[in-house]
């Protein structure tokens, strides 16, 4: 009787010792990120049949498990996703939003306080004071659009930036997402699968909400107890103990536009989900087009006022010269041809008119032997068909452009696209030969008639006319659009960002109510543990008592 009551005692106090440890273990890594909380799973042992009935035979260990809900856990993954995806994209929109509506830094106000400039040299076309302000408004003008060109292009290299720190850390969690996997296999194998590695399931959880964050991510469980991990649309991160390797490649047609790159194939187009998905979304819908537009807006006020400028004459008599200066920006050009040898090289050249000028086109080769090409405005999707080498040549030249092709053979299905406005607001600056505010053309003729403001009028007209988007904008009006643009993609992803980060919390919140380590509830236990404990001591020093009156009678 007393070696069956000893027996039965010490299975409790190993027991209830195994759940002291686990619930001291609970409270230990209360504030450790990842931390499920675990306890000890115990079952009664195989009763043992006496002549007067079944006696128990005290308690096991069965195991320690985690409290886990994989539904869950996955819901806080996909949703920490999509939430950093629109924290990013929000928080680099609201810049450019900052910068094109404010009334210092945008564009608005230097376009308003050129134009009342031509205003006042219209009212006094002979005044010397006048015509310097013109000139001085034009330079500030000038200077803004650079300016905004720059802040730009310092926007795009914080993408570029963004880009290659997320791709740096989703390769140091690749690695160790590998390495627990071989760690993971070695000791499920070492318990024949009957025990899981608790800690180092968390930790692989851990990993998989980092990577979370920087990219959308799904895994496949394999039978040895590791796991496959996909990123993007299903590109393979990491596969058993091997980890892949993500990187970061210029264009090559553009320096500063990254493509990303998994174990050297390019998968930009592939990638979702956070912070990466949110920066190139930015860049290719945000920050792209808004460059685009205002290099658009650069060329059309330049090509606009230097038609009518030049129409003119000034104090001296003189035809007036341009009185703007594009420069050469460098067209953006991006191909998708057959032929991996074939070179197209696109220049800038001046347009004659704004009517027709857009953001970007696509040049489609349609026939070889002769070359026929379409020309199509990928902003109002239309086209000019039926285009051979000089018809191209003629049509490019109005939209800004020219474009030659070398090295290779032109395929029919191959594509060109074009941007040959991408760079225009940063070269723009005032005519460098106009050094004299007499140069100012503002007579519509030389015969030097005293207050002659013919021209000067016209310039101003310019100011309302709707000369660009084939009559249908003014200069004004374009900018508006992109102001426009931008602050309803920054409202739509401040309201986006508010949804995600509800949706983030709750299922935090609902995770931690099933993994999270309650203190109070750690507290209640560790007393009822430890009374058990205790509780089972005392039996065991009964179940001796017991033993040694036994041996006494005995003796």
């Amino acid at each position: 009787m007393g070696l069956g009551i000893l027996d039965t005692a010490l299975s409790g106090l190993t027991a209830f010792q195994r759940s002291l440890e686990t619930t001291s273990n609970n409270i230990s890594n209360v504030s450790t990120e990842g931390y499920s909380r675990q306890r000890v799973e115990t079952a009664t042992r195989r009763e043992q049949y006496t002549g007067s009935g079944y006696v128990g035979s005290g308690v096991s260990v069965v195991n320690i498990t985690r409290s886990y809900d994989q539904f869950i856990t996955g819901q806080v993954r996909s949703s920490t996703s999509a939430y950093h995806d629109v924290d990013s994209f929000y928080t680099l929109s609201s810049q450019i939003d900052n910068i094109t509506a404010d009334d210092t830094t945008g564009l608005a106000p230097a376009m308003k306080s050129f134009f009342d400039a031509v205003d006042t040299v219209a009212n006094d076309p002979t005044s010397i004071p006048a015509r310097q302000t013109l000139l001085t408004q034009a330079s500030s003008l000038t200077q803004q659009f650079n300016t905004l060109n720059t802040r730009f292009g310092e926007l795009r290299d914080q993408v570029n930036t963004n880009l290659e720190t997320d791709l740096t850390e989703i390769n140091g969690y690749a690695k160790a997402l590998a390495d627990l996997n071989v760690k993971i296999v070695a000791d499920i194998g070492r318990a024949s699968g009957r025990e899981m590695p608790n800690d180092l399931l968390d930790q692989r959880d851990l990993l998989l909400n980092k990577i979370a964050e920087k990219v959308d991510v799904n895994f496949t469980n394999q039978t040895d107890g590791s796991i496959n991990v996909f990123i993007g649309n299903g590109q393979p991160l990491v596969l058993g103990n091997s980890a892949s390797q993500l990187s970061l490649q210029s264009s090559a047609t553009d320096s500063t536009h990254k493509e990303i790159l998994l174990n050297g194939q390019d998968i930009s187009g592939l990638i979702s989900g956070g912070e990466l998905y949110g920066n190139l979304r930015f860049r290719d819908q945000v920050l792209d087009p808004a460059q685009k537009q205002l290099g658009t807006l650069a060329m059309g006020l330049a090509t606009e006022f230097n038609s009518t400028h030049q129409a003119g004459f000034d104090l001296n008599g003189d035809p007036g010269l341009a009185f703007f200066d594009l420069g050469s920006p460098v067209v953006q050009v991006t191909p998708h041809a057959a032929d991996d040898n074939l070179l197209a090289t696109a220049s800038f050249v001046a347009p004659s008119s704004s009517a027709n000028l857009d953001t970007s086109y696509r040049i489609s080769i349609t026939g070889t032997s002769p070359n026929a090409y379409t020309l199509t405005n990928l902003s109002s999707n239309t086209s000019q068909t039926g285009l051979d080498d000089t018809t191209l040549a003629t049509a490019a030249a109005a939209l800004g452009f020219s474009i030659t092709f070398s090295g290779g053979s032109l395929t029919s299905g191959d594509t060109f696209d074009l941007s040959p406005s991408f760079n225009a607001a940063g070269t723009l600056k005032v005519n460098s030969a106009i050094t004299n505010p007499k140069q100012i053309a503002a007579a519509s003729s030389a015969a030097g008639v005293p207050g002659d403001n013919s021209n000067a009028l016209a310039l101003a007209d310019l100011e309302t006319k709707t000369l660009m988007q084939n009559g249908k904008a003014s200069f004004t009006q374009v900018y508006s659009q992109l102001v426009a643009d931008v602050g309803s993609q920054t409202h739509a992803a401040s309201v986006n960002r508010t949804a995600q980060d509800t949706l983030l919390k709750q299922a935090t919140s609902a995770k931690e109510t099933v993994s999270g380590v309650n203190l109070d509830e750690e507290a209640a236990n560790l007393i009822k543990f430890q009374n058990a404990y205790a509780a089972a001591a005392k039996a065991v020093s009964v179940a001796s008592t017991l033993f040694d009156t036994l041996i006494g009678a005995v003796r």
